[in-house]
C-alpha cells in the first residue's frame, strides 16, 4: 500500500493481513459509517483442495476448502457497491484430541471495487484514538497491475498452504470484486474470531528507487488500546520477517521513516494494528513502483514464494506460542 498509508490467545494463533494506506491527521473519534456494510468471514483449515460453499460467521471459522488460485483475479468493479458479506467457509481439519486447531486470520489488503465507490471507502471510522478512512483502492504497478489483486491471491495461496499445516483460516474478504470491508471491521473480525495472530497483505506504493519488503507490528495505540498484544506481536514480526526474506530473497527495506531493524516498523498510525486485541502485523512484500520488484509481484511463480514466506512465519510463530 502506498506509505501514506495481539494478546496471546492460547491455542488459537491467527494472522490478519489488516491495514489502511493512509494516514490522515487524528480527529475526534466517532462511531463507525453504517454505509459500507459489515461481511462475514472466509473460513478455511481443510486438508483437500475440493470446494463447496455455505455462509458462516466469525463465531464458527470453520467449513469447506477453498479451491486454489489461479494466476491473477480479475479487478473488475461491480455496478453496485458489492461487500464481503457472504463468504466460503471451509472445513475444519482434524486436531489432536482435546485440541483445537489454531487459527489464523488473513486480511488481503484494498478491495477491486474500491476504487468505483470512493465516498463509501472515504467514510471515516475509528482507528484506535483517531478516525481515519474506512479503506482505500491501494497502489499498483506501472503496468497497473492492482495491489488489492495481488493480496487476495497471496491471501488465497497461504490460506492453501496453511490448511494443510491443519490451521483454520479466516480471511478478511471472500473475493476481489468488492468494497471494503472498512479497517475497523478487519480488525473486528480477527478480535471476534478469538484468533492468535492476524497478518496484513499489502504492497507498498513507494517512490522507485525504493527496495525490499518491510514488516509492521503494532506501537502503542493513541488510546492504549493494544497494549497487551504488543510483545506477541513483536515476535510474530520477526517470524514472518525472516521466514518471508528465506522465501522469496527480498531484502529487508531500509527506507521507512519508522524503522527499528531493517525491514521492521512500529506504527500507530494503522488502525488494524490500534485496534487489535490479538497479535497482529502487517506485511508490505515489496514496492510495486520498483521495476524490478513490480516484475516479480505480478510473477504467479513470485506470489508463491511470497505465499510460502508467510505460512512458514506463521508456522515458526505457532511454534512458539501453542502449549
Amino acid at each position: 500500500m502506498p506509505r501514506s498509508a495481539g494478546r496471546w490467545s492460547g491455542p488459537l494463533l491467527v494472522l490478519l493481513l489488516l491495514g489502511a494506506c493512509s494516514s490522515p491527521t487524528p480527529v475526534p473519534a466517532t462511531t463507525p459509517n453504517p454505509s459500507v456494510p459489515t461481511p462475514s468471514v472466509t473460513t478455511s483449515s481443510a486438508t483437500t483442495s475440493s470446494a463447496t460453499t455455505s455462509p458462516v460467521t466469525p463465531a464458527a471459522p470453520t467449513g469447506t476448502p477453498l479451491s486454489s488460485p489461479a494466476g491473477t483475479p480479475a479487478a473488475t468493479p461491480p455496478a453496485a457497491p458489492a461487500t464481503s458479506r457472504s463468504a466460503t467457509p471451509l472445513a475444519a481439519p482434524s486436531a489432536p484430541a482435546g485440541r483445537r486447531a489454531p487459527v489464523v486470520v488473513l486480511d488481503p489488503g484494498h478491495n477491486g471495487g474500491n476504487g468505483a465507490h470512493p465516498a463509501q471507502i472515504g467514510s471515516l471510522v475509528p482507528a484506535g484514538g483517531f478516525e481515519k478512512p474506512c479503506n482505500t483502492a491501494g497502489t499498483e504497478t506501472d503496468a497497473g497491475y492492482p495491489e488489492h489483486a495481488f493480496a487476495f491471491d497471496v491471501a488465497q495461496r497461504t490460506a492453501a498452504l496453511l490448511r494443510a499445516r491443519g490451521t483454520t483460516v479466516v480471511l478478511t474478504r471472500p473475493d476481489d470484486t468488492g468494497v471494503g470491508p472498512c479497517v475497523d471491521v478487519r480488525a473486528a473480525l480477527a478480535n471476534e474470531a478469538g484468533a492468535s495472530l492476524a497478518v496484513s497483505v499489502h504492497a507498498d506504493g513507494a517512490p522507485a528507487d525504493d527496495q525490499g519488503f518491510h514488516v509492521a507490528e503494532p506501537a502503542l495505540a493513541p488510546d492504549g488500546g493494544n497494549a497487551a498484544v504488543l510483545a506477541p506481536s513483536d515476535v510474530a514480526a520477526r517470524d514472518l520477517l525472516t521466514a518471508f526474506g528465506a522465501a522469496t530473497g527480498l531484502p529487508p527495506a531500509t527506507y521507512p521513516g519508522d524503522l527499528v531493524a531493517p525491514g521492521l516498523t512500529r506504527r500507530s498510525d494503522l488502525a488494524g494494528l490500534n485496534l487489535a486485541r490479538t497479535p497482529a502485523v502487517l506485511l508490505e512484500a515489496g514496492n510495486m513502483r520498483n521495476a524490478q520488484e513490480a516484475a516479480l509481484l505480478s510473477d504467479p511463480s513470485f506470489r508463491q514464494r511470497a505465499a510460502e514466506g508467510i505460512a512458514s512465519g506463521v508456522a515458526a510463530f505457532l511454534a512458539r506460542s501453542t502449549p
